[in-house]
Parts: C-alpha cells; structure tokens; sequence
C-alpha cells in the first residue's frame, strides 16, 4: 500500500490540475473520491454533478490516481471513500466489502476500420489492433466474434488509445477498436479514411462509482446527496447535452481545460448521449445484470451469470432513493 500511496502522490504532484481539492465546509469530514484519471472531456458531466452536490450540502475533495488500480486499492485501505471503477473481480475474489452504487458509463468502445471494411461481418478473417490481450477490447472482440459469428485474424495489441489512432494514421492496421473520444477524432481528423462500424448495445458499466458497504451505509446523508446530484445530471444531459458546457464552473478543474476541450464539449455529450454512452437512470439492476453477463464473459467473475447475487456487487438503496 505504501507504493500505492507513494505512486499516486507522484502523479498528483506531477499533474497540478490533478491535486486533491476540498470544496465547501458544510460538513466536518469531506468524502474522499478517488478518480481513476485525471480531469478530462468525459468528466465533464461529473463535475457538474459534483457542483450540484456542492450546492445541496455536500463536502468533498477529490484526487487523481494514476489508473483504476490504484483508485480501487486507495479505496479498499481506507485512503479514499469513493471510488471510480468496475472492481469485480476484486469484489468476488477477496470478498471485500464493495459495492457498485451508480453507473457512470456504458461500455462503449466502437470498430474503427478503412473503408474496405462496411460491416463487422466484413472483418471475418481480418486482423485487428486491440489494447491488451485479455482487457475490455479483447473481451469485446470475442462478443463481436460471437454475435457475428466471425472469426478474426491476427490479433495485435497496442495499448490506448491514442497511440492506436497513431498507428491507424500511419497505415500499421486496418481495424481497431476505440473510446469514444478518438473515435470521434480519427474521424474528424480523416473521415474520408476511417469510419466507425455499427455496433450492438453494451449496457454493461464501464465505469462505475462505487464504496466499502459499511462507509455507504454510516454515511447515508451524504451518498443521497451525491446520486441525487449524479442522476439530476444525467436526466438533464439526455435531455440536453449542452447543459454540461453551460454549467461548467470556469473556475473548476473541467473549466481550466484548453479552450479547444472546452469548445467541443456540446459536440462531445450530444455524440455520447446520442451513442447511450450514459444511462438517464444510473445504471442500476439492468446495469448489474449487464455487469454480470458482460464481466463473466471476459473473465473478471466466476460462475454462472444468472446465479450470480447482484446484491454482491451492486448497493441500490441510494439510486432507489434518488428515483422516488
């Protein structure tokens, strides 16, 4: 844990916008949240929420970690109080008391190919360009395998990605798999090139904010406060995605963002919304059921996914709550 610790507070002091930072004093103890990067495009709607949660009370400060690992670790000491992730496998392996309490995001990852490809069916036999043998690209290329009934070729891996759009731009693959953000750019930036192949729905989490059992429960009050916020977000952000660009704090970590970051979030949430990147109601049971399915399928649970408990993983009565 000491490494842990040290690693992250390398990477905090490395990165100044991504300092812990404590807003409010309307609580004594501020909760602790433990983000799995550091400020971006795709926390916009995040730290919108966070500010609404600001205005209804809540005290909080956050830090950046250097990755999920950490964040989940930072989480499971005691460091931190709330966490960003999808920890399942820790959550079954250790039997730690973790529970999922709102998705954050769908699993939306999207093929990416030349324009000799127009279908996922045209990749059977092709090879493609994934970010790590055994991580989410390479689970989503077996599902893809599996509903299309396709086998690809060779399998390279190249982890982010970012440097998988490098490579695509300099002609090393045909076909990878992306985020959503350079998706978004390798198409923008070379459209006549790339596009994006239609993809089935994944309403499995992708990220997911989640807590030690005993915290939520002890701390009630304030978890309400912070999914009440998040929900509120996320309903008005289906309804407008544009409402993340207007209430974005210019004085907060999103608003010192590059003005071109800033200038293409209304683009950026109408794609996400427009692609179900984000669930309106928090994920919840259909969330956890999606998890269960999803997560066994690439190796992270154990088991079959219909005797799994949901109730192992996931803890509703906040989201139930905030729904009422």
């Amino acid at each position: 844990m000491t490494d842990i610790v040290t690693l992250a507070k390398r990477f905090i002091c490395a990165v100044p916008i991504a300092l812990g930072m404590t807003l409010s004093a309307a609580q004594a103890e501020p909760i602790r949240i433990a983000l799995a990067e550091t400020p971006s495009d795709e926390m916009a709607a995040f730290f919108v929420a966070l500010d609404r949660a600001k205005a209804n009370g809540l005290d909080y400060e956050w830090t950046a970690f250097a990755d999920e690992e950490l964040a989940i670790q930072a989480v499971l000491s005691g460091q931190m109080d709330i966490g960003f992730g999808t920890p399942y496998s820790i959550m079954q392996r250790s039997k730690a008391p973790l529970r999922i309490i709102f998705q954050l995001s769908k699993l939306k990852f999207f093929p990416v190919t030349t324009m000799d490809y127009a279908s996922l069916k045209d990749l059977d036999g092709e090879p493609i360009m994934l970010h790590s043998r055994g991580g989410g690209t390479d689970s989503i290329a077996n599902v893809i395998e599996e509903k299309e009934g396709i086998k690809f070729g060779e399998r390279s891996y190249v982890p982010g990605s970012a440097n998988r759009v490098v490579a695509m731009m300099a002609g090393q693959a045909k076909a990878t798999i992306l985020d959503l953000s350079n998706k978004n750019k390798i198409v923008a930036e070379a459209g006549d090139r790339f596009h994006a192949l239609p993809m089935f729905d994944v309403d499995a989490s992708d990220e997911a904010l989640f807590a030690n059992l005993d915290w939520i429960q002890s701390n009630e009050e304030q978890v309400d406060i912070f999914v009440k916020a998040l929900l509120s977000t996320w309903q008005d952000m289906t309804k407008d995605p544009t409402i993340i660009r207007k209430e974005t704090n210019p004085d907060g970590p999103i608003g010192q963002l590059p003005k071109e970051i800033l200038d293409g979030l209304d683009g950026f949430y109408a794609e996400a919304v427009e692609g179900g990147l984000y669930d309106p109601n928090g994920g919840g049971r259909k969330a956890a059921a999606a998890d269960m399915e999803w997560y066994t399928e690439a190796g992270q649970l154990e088991g079959d996914p219909a005797s799994l408990n949901i109730e192992d993983f996931w803890y509703f009565k906040p989201l139930d709550t905030a729904t009422q």
